[in-house]
């Protein structure tokens, strides 16, 4: 049996979560055994223990970066004939020149099509190293520099003939975008000659639709918070800016029964008709309502409630709404439920910016989470996260429109100025410290306004004095 037959062992070593499992999941639906590493001394440790048949690298990692890795197998006699994949969105000359350096087989550009480095990844196990192959010193001079390289012949040959692939492969992708472009401006060209017939439709419907935004704006304002629980522990204060009539934000705080409250912030990727369509189905379907398929309380049918934890809603609605099916789409969503007679607060971040958790007389500090975004990937386990709160304790959620937030000249008001600005609230009351942030927001976009949907949720335990 050959090396590229469906026992074939793989080792991917990639710091990003998301790339590391879709090219893990193409990897095994090709038919090989895939093992994942986050970083390249993990990888290395991995690769000692149980050498696998080929390993995929990413370059820019921490600890110890894909060109470190590579030189440490290639220069190890008991595991330099594996072959070694290098990925990155570098594409220097001088990055081919280091990959050479430190021994790689392939080297390819991202972003990459799959069936290319799969069939990059069967290339390389049909035409192994040879054992006795010796390595050649080589002088190459390039933009002036002059760079001295050891390696084989037939890895030359690899790392030679992938490069020249990943140009084909380029150069394809530039022929079909040009033939795309070609096709966008014919359709272009016929709909420009049917403008001018068009535009008393166009102004009749302008004015239907502008009746209509102005209907669904008001159906997405019902999303917001209409009242707060009947409880004095715990306070509240928000602020909602759309960016445009439509939003694909929303937030929201209620009583789930007497003893548990659920906050959520939700933030729909894009704009438009689209987004704001999603995130009202998601909201109608994040309410305190009880029944047998409630998302957050459901009922057994005997009288008997069941508050549903944040983990398995964050899983429904991923399970409800897949990207592809949405067309494209996906959310991000901070989702949790306090326990008044405790004050822990369990929750879930998918794909969301960090609360911010503010302890009385303490420096603010974010509570970070490490789950996808909602949609992203199909039967996403999500993790589930607790903090326990004490008397004073503020809490604040928030969209990325806040630290995402951009001047005139396009930069963003950054996580640093909204912790500067949260911090400066302490001394104020939870709604004052709440506008305080909003109204920074505001006066670091000027006139022209928020860019993206800007959620602020703030939430406060009485405190004893």
């Amino acid at each position: 049996m050959n090396d590229s037959s469906p026992r074939a062992s793989l080792l991917i070593v990639e710091d990003s979560r998301i790339q590391a499992k879709i090219l893990s999941d193409k990897l095994l639906e090709a038919g090989y055994q895939v093992r994942t590493a986050e970083n390249g001394q993990i990888g290395l440790e991995m690769i000692r223990e149980q050498p696998p048949t080929l390993v995929i690298s990413d370059i820019e990692m921490p600890v110890m970066n894909g060109y470190q890795l590579c030189h440490a197998v290639k220069n190890d006699p008991d595991l330099r004939r594996i072959p070694f994949i290098l990925l990155s969105t570098l594409a220097d000359a001088q990055d081919i020149i280091k990959g050479l350096h430190c021994g790689a087989d392939n080297y390819v550009t991202k972003p990459y099509d799959p069936k290319f480095l799969i069939s990059r990844v069967a290339s390389l196990l049909e035409t192994p190293l040879a054992e006795d192959e010796e390595e050649q010193q080589l002088d190459v001079t390039l933009g002036g520099t002059q760079y001295t390289v050891k390696a084989g012949r037939q890895q030359v040959l690899n790392l030679l003939v992938s490069t020249f692939e990943n140009a084909v492969e380029k150069n394809q992708e530039l022929v079909r975008t040009n033939e795309e472009l070609t096709v966008a401006k014919e359709q272009l060209t016929r709909w420009n000659d049917q403008l001018e017939s068009l535009n008393n439709q166009l102004d009749s419907s302008n004015q239907r639709m502008t009746r209509d935004l102005d209907a669904a704006a008001k159906v997405q304002r019902s999303l917001l918070p209409s009242s707060n629980p009947k409880t004095s522990l715990v306070n509240f204060s928000w602020k909602f800016i759309p960016c445009d009539e439509l939003a694909g934000d929303f937030l929201n705080y209620f009583a789930l029964d007497e003893d548990h409250i659920a906050i959520y912030v939700v933030d729909v990727s894009g704009h438009g008709v689209a987004s704001s369509l999603l995130s009202v189905t998601i909201g109608r379907l994040m309410t305190p309502l009880v029944s047998s398929s409630s998302l957050l309380v459901q009922s057994d049918g005997n009288g008997q409630t069941r508050i549903v934890p944040p983990r398995e809603v964050a899983f429904e609605l991923n399970r409800r709404f897949p990207m592809e099916e949405q067309n494209e789409l996906f959310f991000t969503m901070l989702y949790g439920v306090l326990k008044l007679s405790t004050l822990e607060l369990q929750y879930v971040s998918a794909g969301h910016d960090p609360i911010v958790h503010v302890r009385k007389g303490e420096l603010p500090k974010m509570l970070e989470g490490t789950n996808m975004a909602i949609g992203w990937v199909e039967d996403m386990e999500y993790d589930q996260e607790a903090v326990t709160l004490a008397p004073g304790d503020r809490l604040y959620a928030y969209s990325d429109g806040v630290p995402e937030a951009m001047d005139e000249g396009l930069n963003q008001f950054s996580m640093q100025q909204m912790m500067e600005m949260i911090e400066l609230g302490q001394s104020q009351s939870l709604e004052q410290s709440v506008s305080l942030l909003e109204k920074s927001v505001q006066r670091w976009c000027a006139k022209n306004g928020p860019k993206d949907d800007v959620s602020i949720l703030g939430l406060e335990i009485a405190s004893d004095s």
